[in-house]
């Protein structure tokens, strides 16, 4: 095929309608800032996004879990070695408690290293009369409400993809250097354990751990995968210029990635079956993920499937089901079902942030750790019911201790939130909230198992 052709089809999305997209003052600043970023290095490889691919295929058969997480919008100041260390280590934390507890490799993936754009619901914002643009994550416009801030600079996709570089150089660093040691990761759990007040619950779990590794350590067995861990990156594929500039042909199959990460997602808002953001997915050899909301028809699922995944390549294709904690029971199990009888290889994820967002009597964006539990519950009991695999959670959290969600082992009630409210966007899951969590998934796991 000629270069020529492979590029029409992957500009074909520009005849679409592209929802969510931010307008930009000046058309010829885009073209400029995207020829600069089509010259730029890959931030990953297509054989490290076909690693994934293979990964994800044993969800998809049942044989492995994902955890996928990090910040809801990540920001250019948050771009710290402390700040990526922190959230890296919470999720490789997580990772070795489901690992144990459900007896299953777990896919670790970050919500991380591209997750600059959010979507909103209007595209301006008015505070005491002065309307101006909406936030739309840091790749877009600053979170000050500012005439200055606000204004969509297109420059700051180059900032975005710098950003990213930089926290991914962090991330492979971390996983390989040693840092992500299982022995290492194991000790920092029980710090946890004896700190937190549902420590007792995880203790025994702990014990376990401790005597496996003293085990496999008096078997000499000190495998290669006890020092370092595969990691990969994700975010939502929300702004069309900035992932069509970073779309590369691979040399080695002549096949285009989207070289912005391993896995790209499409949003609950973006995923219209004749829109630009599924058209471009098509045409992209990453494994893909979807966000299917409460009011997806099992149809919707099947057409998406259709269009996402026509030659049925186990591992390709991911729906994140964001329901909401009193929805899931009802809404997912016709969609579930449905895909399952139709054959087609899907891992099923559930992101049980997203529905269960609601405001504090204080302003404050809030979510209740208790549904947050509830859909994840939910999501195992509707998979249990129909003999399907529940395949993986889908959260945001950091790796401080922040107050923005109410309820887990330290109980944060609502007068707590403005403590330590620091998100950009919407409320994460703190450290403590994070590996409860994870070991309250890794029960359910358990008893699906």
């Amino acid at each position: 095929m000629s270069k020529t052709t492979v590029a029409g089809e992957l500009d074909a999305w520009r005849a679409l309608p592209a929802a969510q997209q931010p307008e930009w003052d000046d058309p010829e600043e885009v073209r400029a800032v995207a020829a600069q970023l089509a010259q730029a290095p890959p931030l990953v490889f297509a054989g490290e996004c076909d690693q994934l691919k293979d990964d994800l295929a044993a969800v998809v058969r049942g044989e492995a879990f994902v955890l996928q997480g990090g910040d809801c919008a990540e920001t250019f100041t948050g771009s710290t070695a402390d700040a990526v260390r922190n959230k890296l280590k919470t999720l490789l934390q997580m990772a070795v408690v489901l690992t144990y507890a459900g007896s299953v490799p777990v896919v670790k993936i970050g919500r991380m290293a591209g997750q600059f754009a959010k979507p909103r619901s209007n595209s301006m914002e008015e505070r005491d009369g002065l309307t101006l643009p909406a936030y739309r994550g840091d790749a877009v416009n600053g979170l000050d409400f500012t005439p200055e801030s606000r204004r969509n600079d297109p420059r700051r996709l180059l900032q975005a993809y710098h950003c990213s570089a930089v926290t991914l150089n962090l991330c492979r660093a971390f996983t390989k250097g040693g840092y992500a040691d299982l022995r290492q990761v194991h000790a920092w759990n029980q710090d946890f354990v004896a700190g937190s007040p549902a420590g007792q619950r995880y203790e025994r779990l702990a014990g376990e751990i401790d005597r496996a590794l003293a085990f496999m350590k008096a078997c000499g067995a000190d495998p290669e995968e006890f020092h370092g861990v595969e990691f990969y990156s994700s975010h939502e594929a929300l702004l069309l210029e900035y992932e069509r500039a970073l779309t590369r042909i691979d040399s080695r199959s002549g096949l285009p990635y989207d070289v912005s990460a391993h896995l790209v997602w499409i949003g609950e808002r973006t995923r219209a079956l004749d829109g630009a953001h599924v058209e471009f997915a098509s045409r992209i050899r990453n494994p893909i993920g979807v966000k299917l909301g409460p009011t997806t028809s099992a149809d919707d699922a099947l057409a998406l499937i259709d269009r996402l995944n026509p030659e049925g390549e186990p591992g390709r294709l991911t729906f994140i089901t964001r329901m909401g904690a009193g929805r899931i029971r009802e809404a997912l199990p016709p969609l579930v079902e449905k895909v399952a009888q139709s054959g087609a290889p899907v891992a099923w994820i559930c992101d049980p942030m997203h529905g269960n967002t609601f405001e504090a009597p204080s302003g404050h964006k809030t979510r209740r750790f208790d549904d947050v539990l509830d859909e994840v519950a939910g999501f195992f009991e509707v998979h249990r019911a129909l003999g399907t695999h529940p395949g993986g959670i889908h959260i945001e959290f950091t790796g401080d201790d922040v107050t923005e969600c109410v309820g887990g082992g330290h109980e944060i009630v609502e007068g707590d939130l403005h403590q330590r409210y620091e998100t950009a966007c919407d409320p994460r899951l703190n450290r403590g909230q994070s590996l409860d969590l994870a070991f309250m998934v890794a029960e359910m796991y358990r008893h699906t198992h």
